[in-house]
């Protein structure tokens, strides 16, 4: 009685997927190659979008390291200063109290931005661009970034990073824009 119960309640379908033997060898070609067309798909979207696009996360990097900056000098109750070498591609942050032989030695343990993206040029808001020579941001403790435009470059494609004195945040756009056109 209890072999007949269960063998009325397992049915085979038509698509065979609950029978006591598995599944066909059809259906699995059907998953397994919609799986393969999936990945083929998915892959190289993924790959170009996180592993070789240097210029994307070094963006993202820098304008992590602005809102990190930020907090702690609000939290610390402290102004930060954010070090950019416009010749050499680095930037490391300091305290506005680092001595000069502090802020050396920080200069030299710098790392790099990856090789084949540069820094173009930056400015203070109605300043004069630089493209050359160190230039810094300050953070203030009050909560306030030096209002600045900081362009960086991969090749033949542009980055712009604003960063905006009240607004607490970084505004990013993936081209060249000049301050007085993303108002």
């Amino acid at each position: 009685m209890v072999n007949r119960v269960v063998k009325e309640k397992i049915k085979i379908f038509p698509a065979g997927m609950l029978n006591n033997h598995g599944f066909t060898l059809i259906e699995l070609t059907v998953v397994v190659f919609l799986a393969t067309l999936m990945l083929l798909i998915a892959v190289p979207r993924v790959r170009d979008a996180v592993l070789t696009d240097n210029l994307h996360s070094t963006v993202n990097r820098i304008s992590n390291t602005a809102r990190e900056l930020r907090g702690e000098a609000v939290r610390n109750q402290t102004d930060y200063i954010l070090h950019i070498d416009l010749n050499g591609n680095r930037l490391w942050a300091t305290t506005a109290d680092t001595t000069p032989e502090a802020r050396d030695e920080l200069k030299k343990k710098a790392p790099r931005l990856p090789g084949d993206v540069t820094i173009v040029d930056m400015y203070y808001f109605d300043q004069e661009k630089r493209s050359d020579g160190e230039a810094h941001i300050t953070f203030s403790k009050k909560g306030y970034i030096q209002p600045t435009v900081l362009h960086l470059a991969r090749g033949n494609r542009f980055f712009t990073i604003i960063f905006h004195p009240f607004l607490h945040r970084i505004e990013t756009h993936d081209r060249y824009t000049d301050y007085r056109t993303a108002r």
